[in-house]
């Protein structure tokens, strides 16, 4: 998707704050920058598909650093580890920004402490987001090609016991495809109501934090319009 102008700025001066973002976390994300009037934050997000195949984040993060970097005083990572094993973080070194803390975002949406104690009781856990509940057909089925290929499934999922939806702005829609999911996985399922305050406390520490650092992209750009997309 091209990308679509968000706000304008004067020519060659670089704007403040980017996120870059796993598509998954684009309407949190909004929803926080519009509570907190920042209009000084822009968002670009990546396609949340990416989590089948995890070994392409950092690379595609990098790319988007590359391109962005001297359009921005200051840029912000919206992603936990996320499966990449260390390796986002590695390109994030290289870069001098941070991200969002923990290893995935299912930490983030529930907070460290209260995931650390539903993944300790049952560590067999498949767990849902609002997004992932509503795009698990096109994400899970369709994105590990369970449609054409069912004898996978025992393998993919054959060690989970059941699904834990951490809903964030739970409705009886989400909530019937989360049951859905959890239809087809077999299992049973656990609702967990954790609301947007977890993952807005920790985006909006981490962006205060960044704020408040001595800029480390101060190179001017020619362009001067920004994107709110996934790709």
């Amino acid at each position: 998707m091209a990308a679509v102008p968000h706000r304008t700025n004067e020519p060659d001066v670089p704007k403040e704050l980017l996120v870059i973002a796993c598509g998954a976390l684009a309407k949190e994300l909004e929803w926080l920058r519009r509570r907190h009037g920042w209009q000084h934050v822009d968002i670009q997000c990546i396609n949340a598909a990416l989590h089948n195949t995890p070994a392409l984040i950092p690379e595609r993060v990098n790319a988007l650093l590359e391109q962005y970097h001297n359009q921005y005083t200051k840029v912000f990572i919206a992603y936990a580890d996320c499966g990449t094993s260390g390796k986002l973080d590695a390109v994030l070194k290289r870069w001098q920004v941070q991200r969002l803390p923990g290893p995935h975002c299912y930490s983030v949406f529930a907070g460290q402490e209260r995931f650390q104690v539903l993944a300790e009781a049952e560590p067999g856990t498949f767990f849902l987001t609002d997004f992932l509940a509503r795009h698990f057909g096109r994400l899970v089925i369709q994105g590990l090609k369970l449609d054409f290929h069912p004898q996978l499934i025992p393998q993919f999922f054959g060690h989970y016991r059941k699904v834990v939806y951490l809903a964030q702005q739970p409705n009886p829609e989400l909530k019937e495809q989360a049951q859905v999911a959890a239809n087809w996985l077999g299992l049973p399922l656990d609702i967990v109501t954790t609301g947007l305050e977890p993952i807005a406390a920790a985006l909006n520490d981490q962006l205060i934090a960044v704020q408040q650092q001595t800029p480390t992209h101060t190179s001017h750009s020619s362009q001067s319009s920004t994107a709110y997309a996934t790709h």
